[in-house]
């Protein structure tokens, strides 16, 4: 057999040498393969689709989340607009796009915004990340709860921001899904994605979404780039009273992912009109005010059944915990059906977030979450 292979063409060799390698690293989505879809962001109806649920690489649309998570901070005073968040050598290590932190410094949570809307700023992610989860594997997986709380099926975070994972992988539907969370969740601080520009340092860095000063009506939200992903897009757009979110994901370049988008907002505004007046609008989040109890949410579930079933796989693993929590079952209305959200209610927030630790742990889904209505909510049975 030695003496075969020595007598073999080099080409040959290589070649059976690269379809091995190639057999056995997994292949990350093509960036080719383009996914878009359209929705109305009041009832989340889907205007237009195409490939939606297919998985991709996110890029910096995860910025997006990290956002997300730092809004519901600042809601519920966990954190204020000024308050110093503290650069980690990791952080200040993190690649472009980046502000170039320095290891030791600090950056309030109100610039930290800016930079992450504006400049895509990778270590600013990292910074936020750190802040709020004490480390960044720690706080994706906070962003994996929210993305299953949100409905995002298609969705897992490895990190804040975007930089290339193999398994940090996406959808245009839950990219879609969380830009409508952000405008319906967080109004007071939607708007902030609209800035063209953001100034720090003495610089001024110029907000990536181009739709924001060529095409009218746009408003945000948030565009990424990594090689494995191609070109990426989130926009959402307002005329009257209807509002559209697009997304498009693995374009080949950024001015044919801006077309695509603005054409996908145009067509959603354009069935509109043909549809007739929009429905009203779903009620918002509301504000969490101090003394609102906390919760211990173990899952959302597309049937109650499933969020039953959660309640009941979780308890053995923190019954210290929930002992004098109370289990129920919150029905939310999404405009394309419906989730059901497992709750443990009337626990501390320090409570949440160990229970949160242990179930983590145990590879079972949870998240610290601060409780404001159960009026509707059935109570587990005993």
């Amino acid at each position: 057999m030695g003496n075969q292979w020595k007598k073999a063409p080099k080409a040959l060799i290589v070649g059976l040498c690269l379809a091995v390698v190639a057999s056995i690293i997994p292949a990350a989505p093509a960036a080719a393969s383009r996914a878009v879809i359209v929705i109305d962001a009041q009832s989340g109806a889907v205007v237009y689709q195409k490939r939606a649920d297919v998985r991709h690489h996110p890029a910096s649309l995860t910025k997006m989340m990290t956002l997300y998570l730092l809004f519901e901070a600042l809601d519920e005073g966990r954190l204020t607009l000024d308050a110093k968040l503290r650069v980690s050598a990791r952080a200040a290590a993190r690649p472009a796009s980046k502000l170039g932190l320095r290891a030791g410094a600090a950056i309030t949570a109100r610039d930290a915004i800016g930079a992450l809307i504006a400049k895509s700023a990778n270590d600013v992610a990292t910074v936020v990340a750190e802040a709020l989860g004490g480390e960044e594997w720690f706080f994706a997986q906070m962003m994996t709860r929210k993305a299953r709380a949100l409905g995002m099926r298609h969705t897992n975070f490895r990190n804040a921001s975007g930089l290339y994972h193999r398994r940090q992988l996406t959808s245009a539907r839950d990219m879609a899904t969380l830009a409508r969370a952000l405008v319906r969740d967080f109004p007071h601080h939607y708007r902030l994605f609209a800035a063209r520009s953001f100034r720090y340092g003495g610089k001024i860095y110029r907000n990536h979404n181009r739709l924001l000063a060529t095409n009218a009506g746009v408003d945000g939200i948030k565009t990424g780039y990594i090689r494995a992903s191609g070109f990426n897009l989130a926009a959402s757009a307002t005329r009257g009273d209807r509002r559209m979110i697009a997304v498009v994901l693995g374009a080949r370049s950024p001015k044919s992912r801006d077309r695509e988008t603005a054409a996908l907002l145009a067509r959603g505004f354009s069935q509109a009109r043909v549809a007739g007046p929009p429905p009203p609008p779903p009620p918002q989040k509301p504000i969490i005010v101090a003394g609102a109890p906390w919760a211990i949410q173990v899952g959302a579930y597309s049937r109650a059944e499933g969020a039953y079933a959660a309640l009941e796989k979780s308890r053995p693993y923190i019954p210290g915990i929930v002992a004098r929590a109370k289990a129920v079952v919150v029905p939310v209305e999404l405009g394309d059906g419906g989730l059901y959200r497992a709750r443990f209610v009337g626990v501390s927030a320090s409570e949440a977030r160990r229970a949160c630790r242990i179930l983590t742990r145990k590879r079972l889904d949870c998240d610290a979450v601060r409780h404001v209505t159960d009026s509707d909510a059935p109570a587990a049975p005993d």
